[in-house]
């Protein structure tokens, strides 16, 4: 009986498929979508869906059709991982189950996932960073007192472990300021840039988080009060609106000018975040001299960071065009080309001026 109920059903896919293929329309290929899930080919279901999008992106019934065709696919994967990690349990696969399990949103199996994980490998903080997103989400989602102290916890726990990720500490200091900790939030981030993760996004985070209003330490309080306002004091990073900053272009346009009057001076630029301003005898962004002021001040930072022996802020390169001037700190520089008769020493001064006053206009450390 079952084998003439397959039978009809392969039948009535051919159908489909060719009608599909004639006369395409969403409620066709949900149909031809939903024989392939009752066929347990939930690939093909989610071929069926992403192709009919793209004729038809706005059928509800086919994004639906492709969350179904997920859903199957990722219950087959945890299947198929399960099953390896009782033959062979290893940690990377562990971290694929509870990620499939928090898109699932089965907590309790991802619960009990991690305790397994943790139990098995007890020196990975991947166990509790897992079990940490799985309670951020249903903090964020549902504004849980207990949710968010349980995200808490986890991520002390996961920060304590030699070779935890970056992850762990910027997810903690997240969550603590985003709940008005901000001194706790604060020195997670100071913690993360002395272990080596001192990026850019992170010196905007920090950046960030220390403009922010500190309103105690009492996590328990503050997660109450999340919990009874039913918001957070504060929005996540990423949509929090840019901070009103000093226009340092007419200074730097002021500096390069009086740098280029400096007898023997030909070019002056200052680069920062990929864009330059240029003065002097430049035609266009294609100039050689833009190159090699990009390439020398990376050879600089890397020759420096190999012998580990500091950081290369000022740089004088002699050549048969004259001298080359370059005055940088992390992502900003400020360069000459000059003559032999110019005064090096002037040039360099006035750069690292020009320099100092854009990290003071736009919020950085001074060098």
């Amino acid at each position: 009986m079952q084998l003439i109920q397959r039978m009809k059903i392969w039948k009535e896919m051919r159908r489909l498929e060719q009608r599909a293929h004639d006369e395409p329309s969403p409620s066709t290929l949900v149909d031809l979508g939903q024989v392939h899930i009752n066929l347990d080919m939930p690939d093909k279901a989610e071929r069926v869906a992403i192709d009919g999008l793209r004729l038809f992106p706005r059928a509800n019934e086919l994004h639906q059709l492709l969350a179904c065709a997920r859903r199957a696919l990722r219950k087959r994967r945890i299947a198929e991982i399960r099953a390896r990690l009782i033959r062979s349990p290893h940690a990377e696969l562990y971290g694929e189950l509870t990620q499939l399990l928090t898109e699932a949103g089965d907590q309790e199996g991802l619960r009990r996932a991690c305790q397994e994980w943790s139990v098995r490998f007890p020196a990975d903080a991947g166990s509790w960073l897992a079990l940490a997103r799985g309670s951020l989400a249903t903090f964020y989602r549902d504004l849980t007192a207990q949710s968010g102290a349980e995200a808490v916890r986890c991520l002390e726990r996961a920060s304590k472990l030699a070779g935890s990720p970056p992850e762990v500490r910027r997810l903690l200091a997240e969550v603590l300021y985003r709940v008005g900790a901000v001194r706790g939030a604060l020195q997670q981030l100071a913690t993360l840039a002395k272990d080596g993760g001192a990026d850019p996004e992170l010196r905007a985070l920090h950046q960030h988080v220390a403009g922010l209003t500190d309103r105690g330490s009492d996590l328990a309080r503050l997660l109450g009060d999340v919990e009874e306002n039913g918001s957070l004091p504060y929005p996540a990073f990423s949509t929090a609106p840019a901070p009103t900053r000093v226009d340092s272009l007419s200074h730097i346009r002021d500096g390069l000018s009086a740098v280029v009057a400096i007898p023997g001076v030909e070019k002056a630029t200052c680069i920062s975040n990929g864009r330059a301003l240029v003065k002097g005898t430049i035609k266009d962004g294609r100039d050689p001299f833009l190159k090699v002021v990009r390439v020398v001040a990376k050879a600089a930072h890397r020759f420096s960071r190999r012998l580990d022996f500091g950081m290369a802020k000022k740089t004088v390169v002699e050549g048969p065009f004259g001298n080359i001037c370059i005055c940088i700190y992390g992502e900003l520089l400020a360069a000459v080309q000059c003559t032999d008769q110019a005064d090096v020493d002037q040039v360099l001064a006035m750069l690292q001026e020009i320099v100092a006053d854009t990290l003071v206009a736009t919020g950085e450390p001074n060098p």
